[in-house]
């Protein structure tokens, strides 16, 4: 029964520890903060890679498809 409450004692010491900060702020407000720090990063990510893709698509279409246009009607006029 002393082992039991010793180990309840040690795990109540080792929550209090580990939800008090030394501000005082709950150790989940950090924990929300990254949370939320990490959604921005992929935020972030996801707009840069939206404007990339963007980018890519506005080149091709002015200056790579117009291209593959001709060679294929080219390849398939018969007229020759």
């Amino acid at each position: 029964m002393k082992l039991f409450k010793k180990m309840q004692n040690a795990i109540g010491k080792l929550n209090a520890a580990l939800t008090r900060t030394a501000g005082g702020r709950m150790a989940s407000d950090e924990r929300a903060e990254a949370y939320i720090g990490e959604a921005v990063k992929i935020l972030i990510a996801v707009v840069i890679g939206a404007l990339l893709l963007t980018l890519a698509y506005a080149l091709m279409r002015d200056t790579v498809f117009p291209a593959v246009a001709q060679k294929v009607t080219e390849m398939f006029s018969y007229s020759a």
